[in-house]
């Protein structure tokens, strides 16, 4: 193994906004069975979790099984650059030829953050790249890597704060919210990191114990399936990289056969005791074969159970209590949601109307008061009236982001009289 794989590293792991706490959580349960448990230091920063002294198989450890974090990167330099020569020399500075071959393509990624110095980040992201190749060619007699901006065998990340900046080797590759296992989607499908942070807010899952709650979860607007497969692999055991594959494969310190036993080891899946108590549905059964497939894929087929069928019709899938969890449909989601919507075809002819959205969440809240009492409802949303709209009381409000897009995870309690649930035959 290359000595750059034998020395302690400080990792990053960026997440969403909101989720540094939940992603402190699991890092913090994921490294505590790793080598380096008794050193490694784990600590939250601004956007992400900061890790001291990891270890190569805390690196693998985490792309393999963090659910939360959208990258590992290592760190390799971090110094005060206030100009564009600063930063050459601090790229030149680092020995790439330690972590990747000079026959691998890169690729330079920048973000910043009061950064203003910096008129232009793709002008500081061209001087890492000619660094980064002019120190190849300088010890490869005359040969360089090649850059490639769409599939690079290697990723460097450059972040800017301030006058400091910080360059990282990209472990990860593609975003880790990209379990490997999604074909079949609808339009702007729900990002598992996304989805994983709304199970860790609701209390369903337990970041930090690594287990979930025994209780019944529905998502009754399941889309392509998205948070119901999610909450399976974790109930299964199955870790959220399991069948994908990472940038730290093409690099020198990659040990294939270490890579093998820790994927081997840790995509063993727990045995679901008893009927399924994950549960979906979606009134469009297309989409409802999307979400089997990809449950099939992703290895969950037996733990779950998909039906097609409307939001404002379903009864329970188990009895109470039971936790629904949803990303709600608005505007034009709301002919994919149930009855009370218009037609898709009417939406895209201009004639849906804002009293169709009040309508669906009407009937939608009255459904469960009918139906559902004893069970605790969250809803993702960007819409801070919804509980006008449902005509509850939100109970907790938990901010989470949507890509750009700040929502809230609203909880209500549902209160009603109970009405039998639905049969396995149904």
């Amino acid at each position: 193994m290359n000595t750059a794989a034998t020395t302690p590293f400080s990792l990053f792991l960026p997440c969403a906004r909101g989720c540094e706490a939940w992603l402190l959580e699991e890092a913090r349960a994921l490294l505590s069975t790793g080598s380096g448990k008794g050193s490694v230091r784990v600590h939250a920063a601004r956007g992400g979790v900061r890790v001291e002294r990891a270890a190569w198989d805390d690196v693998i450890r985490l792309n393999l099984a963090s659910r939360l974090a959208q990258r590992v990167l290592i760190e390799v330099a971090h110094e005060r650059c206030a100009d564009a020569r600063a930063l050459y020399a601090l790229a030149a500075s680092v020995p790439w030829e330690r972590w990747f071959e000079v026959r691998c393509t890169f690729r330079v990624d920048i973000t910043a953050h009061a950064a203003g110095g910096w008129r232009s980040l793709n002008y500081a992201a061209l001087c890492v790249k000619d660094a980064v190749a002019d120190r190849f060619r300088a010890r490869s007699g005359g040969v360089r890597p090649s850059v490639d901006t769409h599939a690079p065998d290697v990723r460097i990340a450059v972040h800017l704060e301030g006058e400091a900046a910080t360059l990282s080797i990209d472990t990860s590759g593609e975003p880790l919210f990209k379990r490997g296992w999604r074909q079949g989607k609808g339009d702007a499908p729900l990002k598992e990191t996304l989805a994983a942070a709304m199970l860790a807010a609701c209390g369903w899952w337990l970041p930090g114990e690594q287990r979930v709650l025994d209780v019944p979860l529905y998502d009754p607007c399941c889309g392509s399936g998205t948070i119901v497969i999610e909450a399976a692999q974790m109930l299964l055991g199955l870790p959220a990289g399991w069948q994908r594959r990472f940038g730290f494969e093409r690099l020198r310190c990659h040990d294939a056969a270490r890579w093998r036993a820790l994927r081997q080891q840790a995509a063993a899946p727990r045995a679901a005791a008893g009927a399924p108590r994950i549960f979906g549905s979606d009134v469009s059964h297309r989409m409802v074969d999307f979400a089997a497939h990809n449950a099939q894929r992703a290895g969950v087929a037996e733990a779950v159970q998909f039906r097609g069928g409307d939001a404002l019709a379903r009864l329970p899938p188990a009895p109470p209590p039971g936790v629904l969890l949803l990303n709600p449909p608005y505007g034009q989601r709301i002919a994919a949601a149930g009855a009370a919507g218009v037609s898709a075809r009417q939406w895209q002819q201009g004639q849906g109307r804002e009293g169709d959205v009040d309508e669906f969440f009407t009937l939608l809240a009255a459904h469960w008061k009918s139906h559902y009492g004893g069970w605790t409802a969250w809803l993702l949303t960007p819409d801070a009236g919804l509980p006008a709209r449902l005509r509850l009381k939100a109970t907790r409000r938990v901010p989470l982001y949507n890509g750009p897009i700040e929502c809230r995870l609203m909880r209500f309690e549902l209160q009603g009289r109970q009405a039998p649930r639905e049969t396995q035959n149904q």
